[in-house]
């Protein structure tokens, strides 16, 4: 028998709906704005049809998220890394002009 993932815990909120709406009105794709609130994008067709969250405005365009393509989770995990990186250079640069004031 298959293991399932274990959920994810996100719960989208009547302010989050608001935004969904927005993105949707703005002409962002459902993929996009899943990924923005890292859910299914089920719950975001759940919201464009009414079906959840029905009574929630859209939020105004000065409001909403950049449009997306958003990073993907790897494309995140290696722009954390290469900070990291330059995290420790910049304290090894520190320490050697430091050591040179002394």
């Amino acid at each position: 028998m298959a293991c399932r993932a274990k959920p994810s815990g996100v719960r989208l909120t009547e302010a989050d709906a608001a935004t969904i709406k927005g993105m949707l009105a703005r002409g962002d794709r459902q993929h996009d704005i899943a990924a923005w609130f890292g859910v299914n994008s089920g719950r975001i067709a759940e919201i464009a049809t009414g079906m959840t969250f029905s009574g929630a405005v859209p939020s105004a365009a000065a409001n909403l998220p950049p449009p997306g393509p958003y990073p993907a989770g790897k494309d995140a995990y290696a722009a954390l890394a290469a900070l990291r990186t330059a995290k420790q250079a910049i304290a090894a640069a520190e320490e050697m002009v430091s050591a040179q004031l002394r």
